[in-house]
């Protein structure tokens, strides 16, 4: 709890119970990205009456002050999972919508070297594959 507390005195937001909650579920629940439909919902489940408007604006406060990162991916609703500063692309299975996170310096260093080409250095960049699991399953 008093962790959560600094993390939203930091961010220069007041510290309130929606607020507290929300940031708890994201600490506490083991699945990454969450809508804001599934953090109302988790909240429903304990009992916790904070409603679905709510929910959307601390949200954007949370995003805006850095605590949350958005995507859009598409063909869906936007996710938000906890911004920790550690870069990570996904991938998206198209049947389940299942988000998969991932890291390759492979990739990065490629993206680097493809930038430099064209006399680019990148200062941003973000990397979404929408993908279909394999017939026989994943390769070893």
């Amino acid at each position: 709890m008093e962790q959560e507390t600094q993390e939203l005195r930091k961010a220069g937001l007041k510290v309130t119970h929606p607020r507290m909650r929300i940031l708890q579920i994201f600490e506490e629940d083991g699945v990454r990205h969450l809508t804001a439909e599934d953090v109302y919902k988790k909240l429903l489940a304990h009992q916790e009456d904070i409603g679905l408007a709510t929910v959307y604006r601390v949200l954007t406060q949370f995003e805006a002050a850095g605590i949350l990162s958005k995507h859009n991916f598409e063909g869906g609703q936007a996710v938000y999972e906890l911004d920790r500063g550690q870069h990570h692309d996904h991938m998206i299975d198209v049947d389940s919508g299942k988000v998969i996170e991932f890291v390759s310096e492979e990739i990065e260093r490629l993206q680097r070297e493809i930038a430099a080409r064209h006399g680019y250095e990148i200062q941003d960049h973000s990397l979404v594959m929408y993908v279909r699991p394999l017939k026989a399953g994943p390769r070893k």
